[in-house]
């Protein structure tokens, strides 16, 4: 890459509109141009305007349904910057929500919450410190699934199916722990399980999850950990 290529390419997120756009699609899903605007609080042109940046630049992709256009982000690699991106800009000061409701969000997203598509948060960390602890995951020389994890995956009936170039397992520097939890193949199909089996449920609007009765009973009997852990 010349230096030219990567300024460009970090101009694409050197705006905050941009920026909240960005964050907004960790979620995974494919919004729309219209539900963007609302959550970044800006007009419809100048939202287009953002997002032709965006998909010219290959970070966003776009799908047409009719009269409506989607976007999401390109690719899992670009999910992973953004949330890098998003741990290493903490302000030196905290700033205090502005209503008891953003308290409570922010609460909700560092407690438990999805990353483009694995988990994050306190609950994606306390996996990955278990999964580590139990000798399924090391993390002593990079992220890496031992013998013994790809058989708990086996044995929970969780298919690790490789697709293009991208790892079984991978580090994902979580923004609000400042640690690394499980991304990847690996930490994608452990989401989707979670999610498809009611171990966790989506909560408002935003990227939030939390574990039910049912995934604390689950992630104790396959890792050992105590649900006091996960709420």
């Amino acid at each position: 890459m010349a230096a030219s290529d990567l300024a460009a390419l970090a101009a694409l997120f050197a705006d905050e509109t941009r920026a909240a756009f960005l964050l907004a699609l960790l979620d995974g899903r494919a919004w729309t141009a219209g539900e963007l605007a609302r959550h970044a609080g800006v007009a419809p042109s100048t939202t287009s305007e953002h997002l032709g940046k965006l998909v010219t630049g290959g970070v966003l992709a776009e799908e047409r349904q009719g009269r409506h256009r989607y976007v999401r982000l390109a690719d899992p690699g670009i999910a992973h910057l953004v949330e890098d991106l998003a741990a290493r800009s903490e302000p030196p000061v905290a700033v205090p929500p502005r209503s008891l409701r953003a308290a409570n969000a922010g609460r909700a997203m560092a407690r438990g919450r999805t990353c483009y598509d694995h988990l994050a948060g306190r609950l994606g960390i306390t996996i990955t410190e278990a999964m580590t602890g139990r000798g399924l995951l090391r993390q002593d020389t990079g992220f890496a699934l031992t013998d013994r994890g790809l058989a708990w995956f086996d044995g929970l009936g969780i298919p690790l199916v490789r697709r293009g170039r991208r790892p079984v397992a991978r580090g994902c520097l979580d923004w609000t722990e400042r640690r690394p939890h499980l991304a990847g193949l690996a930490g994608a199909a452990l989401c989707a399980h979670a999610l498809d089996t009611g171990w966790c449920v989506r909560i408002g609007s935003e990227r939030a999850v939390r574990v039910t009765e049912e995934g604390e009973r689950a992630l104790h009997a396959s890792l050992g950990i105590a649900a006091a852990d996960l709420r």
